[in-house]
This record gives structure tokens, C-alpha cells and sequence, in this order.
């Protein structure tokens, strides 16, 4: 099993930030680039993934109250990740992203998915930049 975990801290609300994060209709614009979810009935949804050019049958679950985000393969339990929101004051948050592989065939290296990570991250907090500042930014 390998597991990989990063945090950012963002500058915005932990709502705000769980807010973007939680939208599975809007989960393209901050995954990685070759990663493809669509919605079926949730929590089931597939991946695609441009890597494999295969669709993956997976689970998406957000939960408010604990502002986590759970996700994870439908079939056969190859991996499974989570995002957790938390406020640290002063109108920031901190993210964390945590992501497992339990078969280590599906596992693409540690430095393709640390540079995944931080580029994710990267994504949500200009995504959450752009849902509380606008598009002509702080006002």
C-alpha cells in the first residue's frame, strides 16, 4: 500500500473552500488535467483517465457537516482518497488532501502523484480565489 498526503493553506473561508471542493460538477476544474468525473447517481460516478484511456467505476461522497470529501474505486478497492477543509482563523483554512493505493499496480509513482497533489491544490485555491474574489479580484 502507498500512501501520499499534502496540505495548502488557503486564503479564504473553510466554508468557501469545502464549498468548491464538494461540487462534483465542478470537480475538473482543480483534479488533475487527464482525470474526468461524471456524475451517474450519487455517490456512484465514473473516471475517466486520460493516462489509461479506461473508465473507472467510483464512489464520491461529501459530507457538510465534517466538511471531508471521500472518494474512492467502486470495484475491486484499488484506491480511495479524501479532502478535509478545516478553519484556522482569520478568514483562512487549511486543506489537506490524503490519497491511498491499495494495489500498487495502480499506483503511478510518488512524483507523479506529489506533483499531482500540489498542482490540485494549486487549482482549488485559484478556483476558491475566483468564487470569493471575482474575476477582477478583491473588492
Amino acid at each position: 500500500m502507498s500512501e501520499y498526503e499534502r496540505s495548502r493553506t488557503m486564503p479564504a473561508l473553510a466554508d468557501h473552500v469545502f464549498q468548491e471542493a464538494s461540487d462534483v460538477t465542478r470537480l475538473g476544474s482543480w483534479l488533475p488535467d487527464d482525470l474526468h468525473v461524471r456524475a451517474e447517481e450519487l455517490p456512484a460516478v465514473t473516471v475517466h483517465e486520460d493516462r489509461t484511456g479506461q473508465d473507472e467505476p467510483g464512489l464520491f461522497r461529501a459530507e457538510a457537516e465534517q466538511m471531508r470529501v471521500e472518494w474512492g474505486t467502486r470495484e475491486g478497492g484499488s484506491y480511495a482518497g479524501w479532502l478535509q477543509v478545516a478553519g484556522i482563523g482569520g478568514g483562512a483554512s487549511e486543506v489537506t488532501v490524503h490519497l491511498s493505493f491499495f494495489d500498487e499496480r495502480h499506483d503511478p509513482g510518488a512524483d507523479v502523484v506529489t506533483t499531482a497533489l500540489e498542482r490540485s491544490l494549486d487549482r482549488l485555491e485559484e478556483q476558491v480565489r475566483l468564487r470569493v474574489d471575482g474575476p477582477e479580484g478583491p473588492g
